[in-house]
């Protein structure tokens, strides 16, 4: 009754067992996120390597942790940055932790990935997003802007996109080369 009620909250969340399946909380919903593929990890996890590798100290990074982006919302983000100093027991972290949210496109995931979560991260404040594409691995790199969408909120410009080389001085000063997250 109550996922039909869409009346699910971040508390609910909070309160699923550990051996729980990996969930997202969208308006009030609970969504079950379907299993990654083994192309998909690869890339998250040589990913989550190299920024781990490269971030200054008052930056840490972390794989498939929850983001509260309202009351009834919460999305996992395939990697993350966010600033040092949130304690490793939490689970969901809040926008303003985060400088950094990438999304590994998967066939399951394309409309999520490509719109409704960067829409829901800028939204949030996240200033920064990635996207990326699978066979061939491609990235796309955001930041938030000074457009803005319909309703008032701030959305994402593409500031750098490449196969070969991500360059960015945001967050960090960083020189991707794409072949080192290709599996």
């Amino acid at each position: 009754m109550r996922q039909q009620r869409a009346d699910y909250t971040l508390e609910d969340l909070l309160t699923l067992p550990d051996d729980a399946p990996r969930v997202e909380l969208v308006d009030g919903v609970i969504q079950v996120t379907p299993s990654p593929t083994l192309g998909h990890q690869n890339i998250s996890s040589l990913l989550w390597l190299w920024l781990h590798n490269r971030a200054p100290r008052h930056l840490g990074t972390a794989q498939a942790i929850g983001v509260r982006l309202s009351h009834n919302t919460s999305r996992q983000p395939d990697v993350l940055l966010h600033r040092a100093g949130v304690k490793s027991v939490q689970s969901i972290l809040r926008p303003s932790d985060v400088l950094l949210a990438v999304e590994i496109v998967s066939p399951g995931t394309r409309r999520i990935d490509r719109f409704a979560k960067p829409g829901e991260y800028a939204a949030a404040g996240i200033p920064f997003y990635w996207r990326i594409e699978q066979d061939p691995v491609h990235v796309y790199a955001y930041r938030i802007g000074d457009r803005v969408g319909p309703g008032g909120e701030r959305q994402y410009e593409l500031v750098s996109d490449g196969a070969d080389v991500i360059e960015l001085a945001e967050p960090f000063d960083i020189k991707l080369p794409v072949a080192e997250i290709t599996p």
